[in-house]
């Protein structure tokens, strides 16, 4: 059974959307807490970075599922 239609590109562009959408959440959220930490406590910089880094891993992984979506179905 071979499903071809337009339920493949839109269930992959749900896939990366969603991933995209958190991640642009969780950044704002950690970034304007970051900037209040920064200003209060200059030696934090580090955590900060690193932490504004790790929601990245969700568009990462988004783009994963999204790709596997369309290459696994044929």
């Amino acid at each position: 059974m071979s499903v071809a239609g337009w339920e493949v590109p839109i269930g992959a562009a749900i896939a990366f959307a969603g991933g995209a959408i958190g991640t642009g959440w969780a950044q704002s959220r950690i970034g304007s807490a970051g900037a209040g930490a920064i200003a209060e406590r200059p030696e934090v910089v580090g955590s900060i970075i690193i932490l504004e880094a790790i929601p990245e891993t969700l568009v990462i992984l988004g783009f994963v599922v999204a790709a596997m979506i369309i290459l696994m179905v044929k």
